[in-house]
Formats: structure tokens, C-alpha cells, sequence
């Protein structure tokens, strides 16, 4: 359907694509994966037309109909929600006119049986059954749907556009772009601006699209749930797989095994065939071996390793200032814009080495606590920051808030003091800027190398409770397994506001709900959290159709207590306490498990057992594990009875 055929881009003496070519066919859902920098969005903007290439051939049919959802683009729109999106059926509304104009002439017209007469059947003919084709007839049913997938309410539709943020404006031209059905869908980070909800809600829309998609997103989970082939580009070069990222992770491993095995065999036999030659090159009875060996050589095509782009995000914050046990201490909070009430009255501790999750839709107040702790708003309530606490913030547009007229090496000068300065040449190689890269100015750099440059101002503060909101949009895969692995051994506290299933998943403790102006806290990691909002939405379909007050006590789902803050408090303690002490306990009964196991082994060859001592160790290992089993028992127990108190 598209040909890109020894596609060239050249930016001032530097080779982005060395002659690429690839097909993109129907019901392709190819992934566009790369670090940052390696030509993916300029490869989308290339597709879209929207860039010309430097070289090389791009082909495709003259009626092929594209969506191209760009990283950043200009919204000045000042419709309404509804009407905004409206503007998607555009073609539509042109088609309905048309027929409408033709049908008005073909009921004027008497002459039944001319060739005009017949054409203007035939045309209408063809705009009804394309006007059928686009689902003309359910506009509105599907512009609501869409809308609210993508985490609308029905009270935004008649809102503004300009009453909303740039990244719930970025959602209204997803909306567009997804109810104009093109052929082809290009989308570059689609998932940026949303939540978890509405990518979850993407991704069905997504796989069950009839077109074609080519798709950029660090998102590995969203990635593997949508596309069925992948493309990475590396050094100017693709490698092209069909297959999803994680499975294409372990066919490029594969691939590079055997390319490196053949080389080398290569290289082996070129070796052994050049020293018979130097051995036997003036010998006249092996004249006829030599010269066989010469005319192999001549013919052999040689093999080539890929070159590997071996660079990669080197990060480690720095040792945290040991702080207070709590670390922050929020109770009764409330934070209005305007009438807008966005929290109410809502309760939160963090304490010192926790790694906390705020998730939630779009809207409900993540960002807008996370600036509350930071003391950036005016709010009700109390709110205190523990002993010794030093706060570092990363905001969601914290990249796009560098001065763009300053170099990389001037933008970390700004702020680099004492001895660091004379190692801010260092600093930067480790976050992938060197050598001339240094003197670029920030206006030049990818969305991904913003963000690194941003993180290095962050790791230069003295901090030890680090506040991240959306760290890793535009980041690429590496780069957020570094940064992941980084804070996941950072001595510190974290809170970091994210949608990304898979950085958040082994990184956090505990995760924070934002619904309806509450949160609720939810203790354990972020695919259990998930889980267990699955099967209360299964639960709530279940009973929407049961009067109240045919439900079970034990099945209502309570959202406030009457407990006190410092009762919950209390029971959101032990249960941490719990939790830790199930976790030790665990790894001492797998440590007398694997002793048992080894004796077992021993004593089944009784003899070469020479000291009877062994078999006394044996009981007291027996035994140990039995007590251990019996303190895991009780302490689960005790688990589930704070659990309870808390949810009841």
C-alpha cells in the first residue's frame, strides 16, 4: 500500500537514513521503536508528507486516506468539545451535501432516458453507498463514545476547547483523527496525554481497527497489546520483524548471536585459507590448492557484523540525606480552582524509602496534590513535610521549560556549583551528550534528549524525596530501564504521577487512586492495583441492575469511613509493618527449604554419612521450617484482619 524505496535524510553533513526500504501493507500494526534521536518521528513525518526526504522514493496510492497524530502541534481552536470533534466528519458533511444537491436535480429533470440522466444516478449511486461505507447515519452515537473513551465526561462536550489543557486538547485531535477512519493511522506517542483508563481503552480501538498502523511510543506493554510487526531503526539502518516488541527483543537477540557465529567462522576459515596460501605458495605440487584458494577468497562475499549503537543513559542519583520517618503528612486537604472542587478533603502519608504511585484519569487531581506537597498552590487543610525533607520536582512539561537559546553544556552550568563544574563534561557523556553535542542548542534537541537534559538538573539538587510527574514521556526504552533501575536504588523517597504500566511495575510499594476528588491507597504493585480494579468493575456490572439494598454488606464497596485519620493511619502502618515482615519471613523459609533440600540429598546415601550430628541438624532444620511456616501463617492472618479494617 506504501513504498519507501532507499529513503536518504540528511541534516548538515549528518546521515539520519542510509537508504532505507520497507512496505507497509493492509492491517500492518507496525511498531517504530528506536533511542531517542534515531529518526522515528522524522520517519512519521516523512509518511504523513508533512517532510520531504533528501533522497529515495516514497509511493503510495493517490486516494489513500492518512491520520497523523504529530508529537506537538498548534491547537487555536474555539469550538466546543463536541463541535470541535465534529469537524472529523467534515468529508461527511461535504458528501451529504452533494447527494443532497444531486437528488435535487434528478427530481427536476424529465429526461429519463439521456446519458446525463444516467450519470447523475450513477454518481448518487456511488456518494450514497460512500456515505454508507463512512457509517454516516451514527455521528453522534460514535463522536460520544470516542470522545468519552478517551476520558471526556458529557459536561465537557459543551466546555470550550480553550478552557482545557494542552494535553486534554491533544486528546480532542486523537478523537479526530480516530473518527476519520483513514487508511493509515501515524501516531507519534499517542499515549503521552493519556491515563491509564483511556490507553487501555486505545488499545482495543486500536487492535480491532480494519487499516493500518505505524505507531511510535516508549510504551512497551501498549506496544506488545497493538502491533503485530517492528521496525527499529539504529545508525541509519532498519530491522524490520514480524512480530511484537517483546518478541522481536528476543529475535533480534537471536539474529545478532547468529550473525556474530557466522563472522566468525568466516573469519576463521579466511584465516586458515590465507596461511596455506603464505605456506604453500612457492610449492609446485600444491599449486593447484593455492590457486583454488586464491579464486575462493576472490568470490567470497564477506560477512558483516551490524554496527551496534552501544550508547545508553548512565544515571545514578546521587546517596540520600537521611530524613524523618514521615516524610510527608497530608490530612483533610481540599483544593478548589475557582468553583471547580478538584480535591476534597483528602487524607495521604508517605514515609522515608517508599516509592509511591499517584494514578488516575486525566483531571482528578494527580499533578495537583503533587504541587500542593510541593507548596506551589493555596489549599485547605494541613499538610506537613517531615524533618530533614528536601524536595525535588520533575514536572510534566519540565523539559519544555529550558531556556531554548542555551547550549546543553550552558543549560547545566546555569546550575552546577563548586566542584561539579569541573565535572559537568562527565555528567553529560553519562546522560549520552558528547562531544559536539554539548553545543547544541536546546531548540535542536528530540523530545527524549530534553527530558535527559532536564533529569540532569533534577540529579544535581541535594534531595532525598523526589517528586516525578510523567518522568518518562519521550524517553526511550533504554533510557527508562535506566532511570526505572536507577530509582528503584535510590535510598530515597519517590512519588512519581505516571500512566506507564511497565516502569511502574517492581518500582513501586504502593499506589494512590485518584477518583471522584478522593484517593485511596492501594498497598502492593501496579498490575495488582489493575487487577483488582478489574474485578471490581466486574462486580459493579454485576450488581448494577440489584436494588441497594439487595446487596451483601460485605460486597458494598465503601469509599469513606468513620474511622479517624490517625486510626487509618495507624492500620496503614501495620499493615506496611506486615507486609515487610511476610516478605523476610518468606525468604528465611526458601533459605531452610533449599538447607532441607540438600540434606534430603545427603541422606539418601546414608552411607557416607560419618557424623551422626547430621541427622540432629536435620530435625532442627525440620523444625525451624515448621515455625517458620506457622509465623507466616499467623502473620497473614493478622494481614487480613488490618486489611479489613481499612476497606470496611
Amino acid at each position: 500500500m506504501i513504498s519507501v524505496d532507499q529513503l536518504k535524510v540528511v541534516f548538515g553533513g549528518f546521515e539520519l537514513f542510509k537508504g532505507i526500504s520497507f512496505l507497509i501493507s493492509p492491517k500492518d500494526s507496525i511498531g517504530l521503536v528506536g533511542k531517542n534521536g534515531a529518526g522515528k518521528s522524522t520517519l512519521l513525518k516523512i509518511l504523513a508528507g508533512k517532510q520531504p526526504p533528501s533522497e529515495g522514493v516514497l509511493s503510495l496510492p493517490k486516494d489513500i486516506r492518512i491520520g497523523y497524530l504529530p508529537q506537538h502541534m498548534v491547537l487555536t481552536n474555539t469550538r466546543t468539545v463536541f463541535n470541535e470533534t465534529h469537524t472529523a466528519f467534515d468529508e461527511l458533511i461535504s458528501l451529504q451535501k452533494e447527494i443532497e444537491k444531486l437528488n435535487h436535480e434528478i427530481a427536476h429533470r424529465k429526461d429519463y432516458e439521456s446519458a446525463e440522466y444516467m450519470k447523475l444516478l450513477t454518481r448518487v449511486t456511488e456518494l450514497s453507498d460512500h456515505y454508507h461505507m463512512l457509517d454516516g447515519g451514527n455521528v453522534d452515537a460514535e463522536i460520544e463514545q470516542t470522545l468519552m473513551g478517551l476520558g471526556f465526561e458529557r459536561s465537557d462536550f459543551t466546555r470550550l476547547t480553550s478552557e482545557f489543557s494542552g494535553g486534554w486538547r491533544m486528546r480532542i485531535e486523537l478523537a479526530k483523527i480516530l473518527l476519520k477512519k483513514p487508511d493509515v493511522f501515524l501516531l507519534d506517542e499517542p499515549t503521552n496525554h493519556l491515563d491509564i483508563e483511556s490507553i487501555q481503552w486505545l488499545e482495543d480501538f486500536l487492535k480491532n481497527y480494519s487499516g493500518s498502523i505505524v505507531l511510535v511510543s516508549h510504551d512497551k506493554a501498549f506496544l506488545d497489546n497493538v502491533t503485530n510487526r517492528t521496525i527499529e531503526i539504529s545508525l541509519g539502518k532498519i530491522y524490520d520483524y514480524k512480530a511484537n516488541y517483546s518478541r522481536y527483543l528476543e529475535l533480534r537477540t537471536d539474529d545478532k548471536q547468529n550473525q556474530l557465529a557466522a563472522f566468525q567462522n568466516q573469519q576463521k576459515m579466511i584465516e586458515d585459507a590465507e596461511k596455506f596460501i603464505e605456506r604453500f605458495r612457492y610449492k609446485a605440487t600444491k599449486s593447484v590448492q593455492v590457486q583454488s584458494r586464491v579464486k575462493m577468497l576472490d568470490k567470497l562475499d564477506r560477512l558483516e557484523v551490524d554496527e551496534e549503537d552501544n550508547s545508553k543513559l548512565n544515571i545514578k542519583f546521587p546517596p540520600a540525606v537521611r530524613s524523618g520517618t514521615i516524610v510527608c503528612e497530608a490530612k483533610e486537604i481540599t483544593k478548589r480552582y475557582g468553583d471547580l472542587l478538584v480535591l476534597d478533603r483528602v487524607d495521604l502519608t508517605i514515609e522515608r524509602g517508599e516509592k509511591v504511585a499517584f494514578v488516575g484519569k486525566n483531571g482528578e487531581g494527580k499533578t495537583t496534590l503533587a504541587r500542593v506537597i510541593l507548596n506551589e498552590l493555596e489549599y485547605q487543610g494541613e499538610l506537613k513535610i517531615g524533618h530533614n525533607v528536601r524536595v525535588g520536582y520533575f514536572a510534566q512539561n519540565q523539559a519544555q521549560r529550558l531556556d531554548e537559546n542555551l547550549t546543553v553544556l550552558e543549560t547545566v552550568d546555569q546550575i552546577a556549583v563548586g566542584d561539579v563544574r569541573t565535572k559537568i563534561r562527565d555528567i553529560l557523556g553519562a546522560f549520552m551528550y558528547s562531544g559536539d553535542d554539548v553545543d547544541k542548542k536546546v531548540k535542536v534537541l528530540s523530545g527524549g534528549e530534553r527530558t535527559r537534559l532536564a533529569m540532569i538538573r533534577l540529579m544535581l539538587e541535594p534531595v532525598n524525596f523526589l517528586v516525578l510527574d510523567e518522568p518518562t514521556n519521550h524517553l526511550d526504552m533504554r533510557s527508562k530501564e535506566m532511570l526505572k533501575n536507577a530509582l528503584a536504588a535510590y535510598d530515597g523517597t519517590v512519588l512519581v504521577v505516571s500512566h506507564d504500566r511497565e516502569f511502574l511495575d517492581g518500582l513501586v510499594n504502593c499506589v494512590y487512586e485518584f477518583k471522584g476528588k478522593k484517593i485511596k491507597q492501594h498497598l502492593g504493585g501496579i498490575y495488582d492495583f489493575l487487577q483488582k480494579k478489574k474485578m471490581e468493575s466486574m462486580k459493579e456490572l454485576e450488581h448494577r441492575d440489584k436494588p441497594a439494598e439487595a446487596k451483601p454488606k460485605e460486597e458494598r464497596l465503601v469509599e469513606t469511613t468513620n474511622i479517624s485519620f490517625e486510626e487509618r493511619k495507624e492500620i496503614n502502618r501495620n499493615i506496611s509493618r506486615c507486609e515487610k515482615s511476610i516478605e523476610k519471613v518468606e525468604t528465611e523459609i526458601a533459605s531452610l527449604e533449599e538447607q532441607v533440600d540438600t540434606m534430603d540429598k545427603m541422606l539418601s546415601s546414608p552411607e557416607a554419612i560419618t557424623d551422626a550430628s547430621v541427622y540432629e541438624k536435620y530435625e532442627k532444620l525440620k523444625a525451624g521450617l515448621e515455625k517458620k511456616m506457622e509465623e507466616w501463617e499467623a502473620l497473614h492472618s493478622e494481614y487480613e484482619e488490618w486489611t479489613q479494617k481499612r476497606n470496611w
